[in-house]
């Protein structure tokens, strides 16, 4: 494996455990407080934080798990429902509105794979909430399109990751933050597509993917 590699990995699993560090901790915060805690209603809002902290860390376990993961190989489809429930639980009581444009169709696993690193990126972007809508479709020749767009009063997408998808893998340089963005690039030109960037306003940002069928 080339040194390349054996980085990208590393940064991806970088990202996922810097991710789940926030609810596991307070998982495990909570279980102390629980084992100390006499009062009732103490008692009562502790299991309700450990009830919330066990939903977050399953919920980003499973958006992970499609986002990252290839069991089974980038040639199986996904279905549609199950991308559309791994982004609503990694936006969770955001306050960002998710307009899905997505047909009820199983969906290539790597079109699958671009949506949600996408998404994951868009979401950390919308740090005081916004819109985001995702659609999907497919061309001739059995291609596909991929269209994601945010619109919010303010948008922070990093600027390496927002290289990155402009220009390719090589703009910028790979950390843990940027690894979904080279995730998105690499997928796409494994499956013989681009990706493209559009900044509409200093609000509102158009990204996606245009892929072949392999």
């Amino acid at each position: 494996m080339s040194d390349d590699r054996v980085d990208f990995a590393s940064m991806l699993a970088s990202r996922l455990c810097h991710d789940l560090l926030s609810p596991v901790g307070a998982f495990a915060n909570g279980l102390e407080l629980l084992a100390d805690e006499k009062d009732p209603e103490m008692r009562a809002r502790c299991i309700e934080l450990l009830e919330q902290s066990a939903r977050t860390s399953a919920n980003k376990l499973k958006f992970f798990r499609l986002a990252f993961g290839s069991a089974g190989g980038f040639g199986e489809r996904v279905p549609a429902d199950e991308a559309k429930s791994a982004i609503e639980g990694i936006i969770g009581d955001r306050a960002i509105e998710l307009n899905w444009m997505i047909g009820a169709d199983p969906l290539p696993k790597p079109a699958v794979k671009i949506i949600l690193n996408l998404s994951l990126l868009l979401v950390d972007a919308l740090v005081r909430g916004g819109r985001l809508d995702i659609g999907c479709e497919n061309q001739g020749a059995g291609g596909i399109e991929i269209a994601l767009h945010v619109e919010a009063e303010r948008l922070f997408l990093d600027a390496d990751v927002e290289r990155i998808l402009a220009e390719g893998e090589g703009a910028s340089a790979m950390t843990s933050r940027t690894a979904p963005a080279v995730l998105v690039q690499a997928v796409a030109k494994q499956n013989g597509g681009t990706v493209m960037l559009a900044r509409e306003t200093p609000t509102s940002l158009l990204v996606g993917a245009v892929l072949k069928e392999r």
